[in-house]
């Protein structure tokens, strides 16, 4: 995990820019803020106030991050009242947003990350694709989950390498030069049918044995998703980061209203997933 740094937390005024409807009640919004494009790093969230009807806010992980415009991307599903107001919400108003909060990811030596989203939990790892797509250091492939359809256009890669002529992946990667491939269990065109799972252990077992040797996992997405990744993790020996998504109500750490336990040194621990989150290694959580 990286070091929070709570001096980056800012309250911002931003305004929409774009805000795009996609099937399964996916949307997709853009904001303006200097500020927190410049300082969100990957797994960080910010928590937003949806109207002024519903007092608590809503937190939200940073999908992409435009600096050079001030602005970033916020991938969402209806799920409730606020995330139904929110949707209501046209170019042009604006939003209380509090960001970027958080622990986010951190990249360390392994040169191979493996990256994997499910749901809405796609958009942490897509932001870790954008932080590195021009560091060639790394070596990423991107796995991204999805029950219902993809909130983006899905195309073959060009780009060569495991399983590129056979499943679709994600337009942005393709632009980043970023390999990747997409799954799900409803049969979509061009999708590997499976679960995020099944086609990261096909990857891992089509990486030799020096290249394992470099090979970190990273993951956001559902908890039992997050369960079969740490599981899978563990069965190849493997360092793995994941993002865990809790109800909150503070998100600033005041309330402890999202604690989970986590395995310390010391013994069982309580952590907020907030601040002291959302990103743990795996084997302290699972």
């Amino acid at each position: 995990m990286v070091k929070s740094n709570r001096d980056t937390i800012s309250v911002n005024d931003c305004q929409i820019l774009a805000h795009y409807k996609y099937e399964a009640e996916q949307y997709i919004i853009t904001l303006a803020s200097k500020e927190i494009a410049e300082n969100t790093q990957p797994g960080q969230f910010v928590h937003l106030s949806v109207s002024g009807m519903l007092a608590m806010r809503r937190p939200i992980s940073v999908m992409s991050v435009d600096k050079g415009n001030g602005t970033f991307d916020l991938l969402y599903k209806i799920v409730g009242e606020g995330t139904r107001q929110l949707a209501d919400r046209k170019i042009g108003d604006v939003l209380s947003v509090i960001g970027p909060i958080g622990n986010g990811f951190k990249m360390t030596d392994k040169k191979i990350p493996l990256l994997i989203g499910g749901g809405v939990g796609m958009p942490p790892i897509i932001a870790i694709a954008q932080n590195i797509k021009d560091n060639d250091y790394f070596n990423p492939y991107v796995i991204l989950g999805s029950e219902v359809p993809f909130p983006f256009e899905t195309v073959i890669s060009s780009l060569g390498g495991f399983y590129s002529s056979k499943i679709h992946t994600m337009p942005l990667l393709e632009e980043w030069g970023v390999q990747g491939g997409l799954t799900s269990l409803q049969n979509f065109e061009g999708v590997y049918e499976g679960y995020v799972t099944g086609l990261a252990k096909e990857y891992l077992d089509s990486l030799s044995k020096d290249d394992l040797l470099n090979v970190e996992i990273f993951s956001c997405g559902p908890h039992p998703m997050l369960e079969a990744v740490s599981k899978l993790a563990k069965d190849f020996n493997l360092p793995c980061q994941v993002s865990l998504e809790e109800y909150m109500a503070c998100a600033v750490g005041g309330c402890a209203g999202c604690v989970v336990e986590v395995q310390t040194e010391s013994g069982p621990a309580m952590k907020r997933v907030c601040v002291d989150g959302p990103v743990f290694e795996a084997q302290t959580v699972f």
